[in-house]
């Protein structure tokens, strides 16, 4: 890892846990932008999903904190018996570029890993082309055909069977 990420804590938090705040925020006002919708509608979308989805022994949602503060989350939540379901993968705007991406994805498939999912899936937007560069970097398999227009397509589902 770089030095960036060297001094990096992971909280496992509560949706409603101010840590994940900001992630939910942010999130809301990225997707709000890029889809042309209501930021208000948005954010009640994000928390509209019951605190239990990303919740032991079948779900998580991490926070990862620099000097204290949140910098970059994710979380997934049970999709079937043997598949994880990544959601909000985020990465504050002030801190970008550093692999935190990367680091937050490694560190949800290793807890799935650790809950005896053998396998993640996960969908990203059309207009998130930072996201399908990540998880194909990440060894993530597109389930779509990526010879389309990504409007085309609508949102792009991926997936990744995760080793011993």
């Amino acid at each position: 890892m770089s030095s960036s990420t060297r001094e990096l804590r992971v909280h496992s938090v509560a949706q409603d846990d101010p840590l994940a705040a900001p992630l939910l925020a942010e999130l809301a006002e990225e997707y709000a932008t890029r889809y042309e919708r209501p930021p208000v509608a948005v954010h009640d979308s994000l928390r509209a999903y019951s605190p239990d989805h990303f919740a032991a022994p079948h779900g998580a949602l991490l926070v990862v904190t620099r000097d204290d503060e949140p910098i970059a989350g994710g979380a997934f939540q049970r999709y079937d018996t043997e598949t994880a379901e990544l959601k909000r993968i985020w990465t504050s705007k002030a801190h970008r570029r550093q692999g935190l991406g990367r680091f937050v994805v490694a560190e949800l498939e290793a807890l799935a890993r650790e809950r005896g999912y053998r396998r993640v899936y996960l969908t990203t937007g059309w207009r998130q082309p930072e996201a399908v560069a990540l998880y194909l970097a990440a060894g993530y398999r597109a389930l779509y055909d990526p010879t389309l227009p990504a409007e085309e397509v609508g949102p792009h589902p991926f997936e990744k069977w995760l080793t011993a």
